[in-house]
């Protein structure tokens, strides 16, 4: 990366609830490593050092601020600063907040969630490259995923006219689209997948929310002048931080913006926002199964099959089945159907 260097701004407060049950609200799914040995939030530090990166901000939860530090430690992130959100306000505060946190208004700010996968880091950062001149001239940009699927639980984007070197502008915004229109838009190759990864500078993006979120960025601002801090940690006033409305970051201020690039890449991603996209990045053995832990299958086909604290998981006779023994609660369902944990989660943290 050329100078000015980037800072990436790592959102991390997520409940990871669609994990469940491995994924708890004192351990979220971005502290696991669910693909391969680092966690989620380790490989996501991982894709944003290096030359032309700053030390990372993390935007996160006040209770995992221990534990943030302890994996950052164990990778040798040195420098890093965790702005502690008091309570969760969606993405658009989450953003705010690193926005006004900033050295400066010309600082490009990579904004990347810590729970994805990418398995192709280079390519990665490729299409950051291609994105850069883009930002540094003022424009809100992401990165949008081609569509394998018609899937119906992600946002996407409709790409407009050419930019150059790989950009488009972005034309509109699809919210989580119905199946037909899923399907409308997977064949007419003229749609992405929305990443929920961006690049802008600071200027224009404290613009942009001045202009079409300022009750966001009002709260942002007001908490941050009156912030504590300790060590690498900064703490928002709670109370000005708690105005902020609940919207997200796409909602508030893409969806709005004039401006605003896309840069399509190939680059291995998944949101892993569900058990079925975890058995769809996983690797099947000769029947289609995905195992992980302790586990004897037998006469047994595409199922995702996984296990935790030495907890030995039989299975015999089932298909297509996702099958998880957490070190406390154990979920069964029919693969296809596991948006429906997040119910099943929120259900049991209300009892």
């Amino acid at each position: 990366m050329d100078s000015p260097h980037i800072l990436p701004v790592i959102l991390s407060g997520g409940g990871g609830t669609r994990l469940w049950p491995l994924s708890s609200p004192e351990r979220p799914k971005q502290f696991l490593a669910l693909d391969g040995d680092a966690t989620l939030l380790q490989q996501a530090v991982a894709r944003v050092t290096g030359p032309g990166f700053a030390p990372p901000l993390l935007v996160a939860n006040e209770r995992h601020a221990t534990l943030i530090e302890d994996q950052l430690r164990a990778v040798g992130c040195e420098g890093a600063r965790l702005l502690l959100e008091p309570e969760p306000r969606n993405t658009a505060a989450a953003i705010a907040l690193a926005a006004v946190a900033a050295p400066d208004g010309a600082t490009p700010l990579l904004v990347i969630p810590s729970d994805h996968v990418i398995r192709d880091p280079a390519a990665f950062r490729a299409a950051v490259r291609t994105a850069l001149p883009l930002a540094e001239k003022g424009w809100l940009c992401t990165f949008g995923i081609a569509p394998d699927r018609p899937e119906t639980g992600y946002g996407w984007i409709r790409l407009g006219e050419a930019l150059g070197d790989g950009a488009r502008a972005a034309a509109a915004f699809v919210e989580k689209p119905p199946r037909d229109a899923a399907e409308r838009m997977l064949t007419d190759r003229a749609h992405v997948w929305n990443s929920g990864i961006f690049l802008f500078r600071a200027a224009p993006l404290l613009a942009a929310l001045e202009r079409d979120a300022p009750a966001v960025l009002a709260a942002a601002r007001a908490a941050v002048a009156n912030a504590a801090g300790t060590g690498g940690r900064i703490l928002p006033e709670r109370t000005a931080f708690a105005r902020a409305p609940s919207i997200s970051f796409d909602h508030a201020v893409m969806e709005k913006a004039d401006r605003v690039a896309v840069v399509p890449v190939d680059m291995g991603w998944s949101d892993v926002g569900s058990w079925d996209a975890l058995y769809d990045i996983g690797t099947p053995d000769e029947d289609g199964n995905v195992a992980e832990g302790a586990v004897l299958a037998l006469d047994t086909a595409g199922c995702l099959i996984r296990s935790v604290a030495g907890r030995r998981v039989t299975v015999i006779g089932l298909t297509d089945l996702i099958v998880v023994a957490g070190e406390r609660d154990v979920l069964v369902l029919p693969r296809g159907q596991a948006q429906q944990v997040r119910a099943i989660a929120d259900r049991l943290e209300r009892s």
